[in-house]
């Protein structure tokens, strides 16, 4: 059954056609994924369908009693309201008339009065006469479903949590098509994936927007993709997308070059001498006037950027020893008590909660902050780019050709002079929008933007910030590839979970508490390597370090005042045997440390990590053993 439909419908903001004649129908219980390049026109068409914007030509269809909600890209702030009242809001004035008896019920729970009562009282019959009741009960229940405290205020909420409660105020009314615009935005890790399984559930039509791979793979079922003023349909998840599209545009471009082959053959005949002329087939004539149409009106595949990375000189073998680092605000402790050794080429991500400190360390990893405990001893010959998610190092007011030239027409890049606007087409920024004030940007423009400045030097540290952030995924995809073949060291803060597993070689992992926790892997290793720790199987299989084993083995050696010949045979043998855990354990991570090794075979890279944790396992348990064994007497 169809819920809406588009016919012919064309829309543009004075440049080209961002809707050139195009036709879709949404049906019900589907979950769409709109796709398409930055500035195609996806977050105009979602305002189009949300009644926000009219289209300039063309039919916009709804069943009857339709009823939709939209989430924008940029949820607004409600200092002074609850979460309560906020979500209440969806309901219109039964929503306005629910928050007020809910706040004359908690003033009357405080003290006693008659004018308080006497008001309630008028309140409660009009809720009566509304039938509000009902109503009321559904804030109760999505408070409970979305975990949201009801009296919390809103300005008092993380970025997450208030993008939590206005998809909560959307949803409170039931609609039947919900729309969203980049809900992932500004989201951490966690809060995406309690949005993508609380959208799986959804028992409504969804049609969204994400540049968030993951996100798309795990709730599409249909994808639609905005691309040169069309809207085309795959009736497919994400990953068979890529495939059918990838096949779709060779076609395109084999089709275009036999159709251009031939309108230049007919050109040549048409311009042939007079003695050709008076032959002249005039349907061919005909035929040619269609083919030059056709051509005029075809629009061409948009271009690709086309990034490239200057590397300097190689670093030092070690680039970063960190012993038993500590950091505070305030009373507040960001950082406890961590150590850690990155070396040239490693690949390391930082994750972790909103405000859990990921980029407080990465600025005590550059020794722009220095520790309150503990050292940090950089390496040498470092060159570091760094991109800040917060995008300070632009000028907001200056246009893009000024931000990246500072000044000059030419760069160089590599041992060659470039024009500053040849620079940065390759950056997707054509000759009018590189005379543009950096504020007039999108935000897949400002992260393109950073990218160009922060690649006119060279680098053989790249450390970034949330780079991934409104990037289109052609842009995402080129930016891995770059930085697969970067043979300097990167570290990398990023909730796009595909990014991260596609990309690092060990992941940082920072808790609730500071405890940072390493990992070796990507996001996907991380997450079960700190699953098992915090679930570990039962000692008689794996870990020998479980509280009951430990507590036999105690038993066993307090049984005597002096370890037997065979525990001290073990524990003279103990420290020669860490020593060659160590050294293999090293191998292995420089083994996977290397990018080379992820372009073999996902056997051979799922081998090594598992000899690596197998090794990991062991070394620990061998520390555990000669810890008891030394001790076993004090």
């Amino acid at each position: 059954m169809g819920l809406l439909t588009l016919r012919e419908a064309s829309l543009s903001f004075g440049g080209p056609l961002l809707l050139d004649h195009a036709n879709l129908t949404i049906e019900l219980g589907e979950r769409i994924a709109l796709l398409g390049r930055n500035g195609t026109g996806k977050s105009s068409l979602l305002k189009v369908i949300a009644g926000q914007i009219p289209l300039d030509d063309g039919e916009l269809s709804r069943v009857q009693n339709l009823t939709w909600a939209y989430l924008s890209q940029e949820v607004p702030t409600t200092a002074t309201a609850s979460v309560f009242d906020t979500i209440a809001e969806g309901l219109g004035e039964i929503g306005n008339k629910l928050s007020e008896f809910q706040h004359i019920s908690r003033a009357l729970a405080e003290h006693h009065d008659e004018k308080l009562l006497e008001k309630m009282g008028r309140v409660q019959h009009e809720l009566d006469e509304l039938g509000a009741w009902q109503l009321g009960q559904r804030v109760t229940t999505i408070l409970t479903r979305m975990k949201l405290d009801g009296q919390a205020m809103m300005d008092q909420l993380s970025g997450g949590m208030r993008r939590r409660v206005w998809l909560a105020r959307e949803l409170i009314s039931e609609p039947d098509l919900l729309l969203l615009d980049e809900p992932t935005n500004h989201l951490d890790i966690a809060n995406i994936e309690w949005m993508e399984e609380f959208l799986y559930s959804y028992k409504g039509t969804l049609l969204f927007i994400s540049h968030d791979r993951a996100f798309v793979q795990r709730l599409a079922n249909r994808i639609i993709e905005l691309d040169r003023g069309q809207l085309s349909s795959w009736e497919c998840d994400f990953q068979t997308y890529l495939v059918r599209r990838a096949q779709a545009l060779e076609a395109e471009i084999t089709q275009n070059k036999l159709f251009d082959k031939k309108l230049a053959q007919e050109e040549v005949w048409i311009r042939q001498g007079i003695k050709a002329r008076r032959t002249r087939n005039e349907g061919r004539v005909r035929d040619l006037k269609k083919l030059r149409e056709e051509r005029s009106k075809r629009r061409d595949q948009l271009g690709k950027a086309r990034i490239n990375l200057q590397e300097a000189e190689r670093s030092g073998k070690l680039v970063a020893e960190v012993d038993n680092i500590s950091f505070s605000y305030s009373e507040h402790r960001i950082i406890n008590g961590f150590s850690t050794t990155i070396m040239r080429g490693d690949k390391v991500a930082i994750i972790g909660p909103n405000g859990s400190g990921k980029t407080t360390l990465i600025k005590l990893l550059l020794g722009e902050l220095q520790p309150d405990t503990g050292s940090v001893r950089l390496g040498t010959q470092l060159d570091i780019a760094y991109f800040d998610q917060l995008r300070n190092q632009l000028n907001e007011e200056a246009t893009v050709i000024d931000n990246v030239g500072e000044g000059s027409t030419q760069i160089t890049i590599g041992n060659q002079s470039k024009h500053i606007i040849g620079y940065l087409q390759d950056f997707m920024f054509m000759p009018d929008r590189a005379r543009t004030p950096v504020k007039a940007l999108s935000g897949g423009e400002r992260n393109r933007l950073l990218l160009a400045k922060l690649f006119t030097k060279p680098a053989n540290i790249l450390v970034m910030d949330e780079p991934t952030n409104d990037l289109d995924v052609e842009t995402l995809e080129l930016l891995e590839e770059l930085l697969l073949n970067f043979n300097g060291t990167l570290i990398l803060v990023s909730h796009d979970r595909a990014f991260l597993n596609n990309v690092v070689t060990s992941t940082l992992l920072i808790d609730d508490m500071g405890i940072v926790h390493e990992y070796v892997g990507n996001y996907d290793d991380c997450m079960r390597q700190h699953k098992d720790q915090k679930n570990p199987p039962p000692a008689a299989t794996v870990n020998q370090d479980a509280p009951a084993a430990r507590t036999t083995t105690e038993k066993i050696i307090k049984k005597t005042s002096k370890l037997s010949y065979k525990n001290q045979r073990e524990l003279d043998a103990l420290p020669e045997t860490i020593e060659l855990l160590e050294t293999e354990l090293e191998n292995l991570h420089q083994q996977l440390a290397d990018p080379d090794l992820y372009k073999a075979a996902a056997d051979e890279i799922t081998t090594i990590k598992q000899q690596a944790e197998q090794l990991q396992q062991k070394l620990d348990h061998a520390y555990q053993r000669w810890e008891l064994l030394e001790n076993h007497d004090k």
